[in-house]
């Protein structure tokens, strides 16, 4: 009696990027079709003139691989920030696809996931690091205690452990060890940065969002920040998005980019061609700035 032979069962490999966005979009008010009639760049609004509905950003598409930074450029309120917010899981995303290698190979859009399951990404998956120090920082807490949090919540309890990791991670990013026990309130904007780079890189996430990281500090502190993260970002091999207004970021840090008008992408490349030689009008216009 023969037997067919068994084939074995099919696996496809997991993808080779680490952060993937496809149709990604976001309207304040009015989510139905109505709102998109007679926004972006070629209307010059992101406001629906039909439902008064904010479309901040739409059809926003992207991968980003292990070891590389994809830059996201445009003025306020081209839907930048609002993209980073939506992956970060800050804010629900209205339409689109959001994936990570590292959640079911890629293949769940978690934009569809609870919010319980969304804060737990955000503890070994993706790290966030904001503009405003306080909105990703206790300043009320020491450097030691901001840095501790992310690690016991993933289960870390050794106390001994948890300070070492901690006097690895500021020595990592220059923060002084000996100030680990001072509240992050009695830091410098520069220093409070750099505590909160050094929380985002607790648990070794494989995705980073830097969003306007140098915005606000004094031009020799903000090339500090800089040149840190360049440094980082080289060193850890891991997937980082830059969300900024300003090109000499984009340029220090990424190497592709994305510039965004008015909720839409209008250009997309290598960062060092886009700077060389830019295509959109408005792309033009924020390299003729850059360049003063």
């Amino acid at each position: 009696m023969s037997t067919a032979a068994t084939a074995p069962p099919t696996t496809s490999a997991p993808p080779t990027w680490a952060l993937r966005t496809e149709g990604l979009g976001r309207i304040y008010g009015d989510p139905g079709p109505a709102s998109l009639v007679g926004t972006g760049p070629d209307f010059g609004t992101e406001i629906s003139p039909a439902t008064g509905a904010v479309v901040a950003a739409w059809d926003v598409g992207f991968e980003v691989a292990p070891g590389e930074a994809l830059g996201i450029i445009g003025e306020s309120g081209s839907g930048k920030s609002t993209v980073m917010r939506c992956i970060a899981g800050d804010e629900q995303a209205t339409a689109g696809t959001i994936a990570l290698r590292g959640v079911g190979d890629g293949t769940v859009n978690i934009r569809d996931l609870s919010p319980t399951a969304r804060r737990k990404l955000r503890l070994q998956q993706i790290s966030a690091v904001y503009q405003d120090p306080a909105a990703g920082l206790n300043l009320d807490v020491t450097a030691g205690g901001n840095i501790a949090d992310p690690l016991t919540a993933i289960g870390w309890r050794n106390y001994g452990s948890i300070r070492q990791r901690a006097a690895e991670l500021l020595q990592r990013v220059e923060v002084p060890v000996g100030r680990m026990d001072d509240a992050v309130r009695t830091f410098s904007g520069g220093m409070r940065q750099r505590v909160q780079i050094a929380k985002a890189l607790a648990n070794d996430p494989p995705v980073l969002l830097l969003d306007e990281p140098t915005t606000g500090l004094d031009a020799s502190v903000a090339a500090g920040v800089l040149d840190l993260l360049r440094h980082l970002l080289e060193e850890t091999g891991i997937a980082a998005v830059v969300v900024s207004h300003d090109f000499g970021v984009i340029d220090l840090l990424t190497r592709r980019v994305l510039v965004m008008q008015h909720g839409r992408v209008v250009e997309s490349g290598l960062t060092d061609q886009l700077l060389e030689d830019p295509q959109h009008p408005y792309s033009q216009q924020l390299v003729a700035a850059a360049r003063g």
